[in-house]
């Protein structure tokens, strides 16, 4: 438990102070909620002396000690005030850091972290886990270390009246950790199980919720519905079995605590009955006795949480420490646009995806890729964006090899236009923006204009000040792939990738797109992954990629006059075209 509290501490990194400094205002705050019981049993220990003779009180101390008590309280709530202030938000501050360093190490790795690491636990790692350690790392190191340094605090006061009593309350506190520390390792031993449940139940929830139309539409309800239930029994036949678990461990922790409270009242009685110690003390120890261990009590319940913790910061620990894939990429200007494969191996999983494949694509060019799905046309344009590293071979841009690059870099002479779009829960301004922050509203129009969406933008109810919703869902297939575009235009990047960018683009706007496509060619190389006769039929250059390797290059008119996978594949797009009932 204290491991997962030291982990917390360190990962407040140079907020620790504030911590440490919240600690010395806990123990002041203990100290200033026992003076005020301490005067109390003091005076009255003087008004029963005065009562029976044995000394004579001054008129004036019934006032000095309401003086003393009300100084004591108001100092105890304004060093809870320093406390909270030191302490509370550091969670807050933190999390809001690490969010956004996190986020600066996911964009520096390679896609192949996102198939290795399930991209919902991602997301749960640095939303959901991540709030619980922001909201309660801060609350767990109170509820801990302020609760046992509250105790250490009032035993040293008991001490001052009776060493006997205090060895008691140290006694019961000692006993209680050993048992609260029973329950951290049963934590410890379960955390997995109930991780594992609980993503079980998570992913069963998604699926059933996106699948939704399919259940509908096949009135598999029933059958759908059978894993889903499964996943819920299994999440409380295993927090049920849990909880049992922890039952033993936390009655001892909880008896030893009461027993220790009984024990003192018990042994101060006997003190008074010797006449070893006044009543008044004994009583002043009775109120000791109640509220010397509330602080504690409930860190039972903390070793629950700490686990969950724990396993968060193992998870925000190993995203931190993810292999960047440009670790040793350098800022360079780029002079030229080149681009050049040399002899370029690349698998993922170990299956060979492009094989030994070389190809050059000269500035100011239109290179189109085209091939069977699942051949490598994507692969060889990520890999050209450094989302994946190769295998071998080399990939140059200029004559610089991309690998002496940072993604940042590189990555600001590329424009992408992807097959599925994703545009973001903001205004289509923002989602165009997005291209080019600095970009004027005449300038978002204007590339809004080229990409043949000015039109349909300017038919919503509020323009370019439209919301979109997550994803684009508002917005048709078509719609989103135009916004893409105009998003790439705006940037003006020497260098466009356009993967199936015409997908989705119905035929009445396809030659708008297409002159729009054609109108970045000036001064700007061009890769176009299409299948569409009329997007490729213009390149300077037609890739025909087959199980990895480059089967054919050449134009249009070169590769139409001879046999093999280009010519079969426009004669089979002729036919499809053609195709009527």
């Amino acid at each position: 438990m204290f491991k997962t509290i030291k982990r917390i501490i360190i990962w407040t990194g140079n907020y620790k102070k504030s911590l440490y400094i919240g600690f010395v205002y806990s123990f002041l705050v203990t100290i200033f909620s026992a003076m005020p019981i301490m005067a109390t049993g003091y005076t009255l220990d003087l008004v029963l002396k005065d009562m029976r003779g044995e000394i004579t009180l001054e008129k004036n101390l019934a006032f000095t000690m309401l003086i003393f008590i009300i100084l004591t309280v108001l100092l105890r709530f304004y060093f809870s005030y320093l406390r909270a202030k030191s302490q509370e938000s550091v969670g807050y501050e933190i999390a809001a850091k690490q969010r956004i360093k996190i986020g600066e190490v996911l964009k520096r790795v390679s896609l192949g972290y996102f198939n290795k690491n399930n991209t919902g636990d991602v997301s749960a790692t640095l939303t959901s886990e991540l709030s619980v350690l922001e909201l309660q790392g801060m609350k767990m190191i109170d509820k801990v270390v302020n609760g046992y340094i509250n105790i250490i605090a009032t035993i040293l006061c008991l001490a001052f009246f009776n060493i006997e009593i205090a060895l008691i309350s140290l006694a019961g506190a000692i006993l209680s950790f050993i048992f609260v520390n029973g329950i951290s390792r049963k934590c410890k031993e379960n955390a997995p199980i109930l991780e594992k449940a609980q993503i079980d139940m998570t992913s069963d929830t998604i699926e059933y919720i996106r699948g939704m139309h399919i259940v509908k539409a096949f009135k598999q309800d029933g059958v759908a519905i059978d894993k889903i239930k499964k996943s819920y029994s299994d999440s409380k036949g295993i927090n049920i079995k849990v909880e049992k678990n922890f039952v033993p461990y936390n009655c001892l922790h909880l008896l030893s605590l009461r027993l220790a409270s009984v024990l003192i009242v018990l042994i101060s009685g006997r003190l008074v009955l010797d006449g070893k110690m006044d009543l008044p003390i004994m009583l002043m120890i009775g109120v000791f006795s109640f509220t010397i261990f509330s602080n504690v009590e409930g860190v039972n319940d903390a070793a629950h949480l700490l686990r969950l913790i724990d396993n968060t910061l193992n998870k925000l620990e190993k995203m931190k420490n993810a292999d960047f894939i440009d670790k040793d990429g350098k800022d360079i200007a780029l002079t030229s646009y080149n681009i050049r494969f040399d002899h370029v191996r690349f698998a993922y999983d170990n299956k060979d995806i492009i094989n030994d494949v070389s190809f050059n694509i000269p500035q100011n060019t239109t290179t189109a890729i085209i091939g069977p799905s699942g051949s490598g046309k994507t692969t060889l344009c990520s890999l050209l964006a450094r989302f994946y590293d190769v295998n071998s071979g080399k990939i140059s841009i200029g004559g610089v090899d991309i690998r002496k690059l940072t993604c940042d870099s590189l990555l600001s002479n590329m424009s992408m236009v992807f097959q599925n779009v994703y545009l973001f829960h903001d205004t289509i301004k923002n989602n165009i923006r997005f291209g080019n922050p600095s970009a004027t509203d005449a300038e978002i129009k204007e590339a809004a204009k080229k990409a043949c969406c000015h039109d349909f933008i300017m038919d919503l109810s509020n323009g370019y000040d439209t919301m979109i919703g997550e994803g684009g869902s508002s917005l048709s297939g078509g719609e989103k792939q135009r916004i893409s575009i105009a998003r790439a235009i705006l940037k003006d990047a020497p260098i466009v990738i356009l993967d199936e960018a015409t997908a989705s683009v119905d035929p009445e706007n396809e030659h708008y797109i297409q002159e729009a496509i054609s109108s970045l060619t000036h001064g700007k190389t061009i890769i176009i992954i299409a299948h569409r006769l009329a997007t490729i039929q213009n390149a300077d250059q037609i890739l025909v990629v087959d199980n990895g390797n480059i089967a054919q290059k050449g134009t249009h008119e070169q590769l139409y006059k001879q046999e093999g996978i280009y010519r079969r594949f426009l004669t089979i797009r002729e036919r499809a075209e053609s195709w009527s009932i």
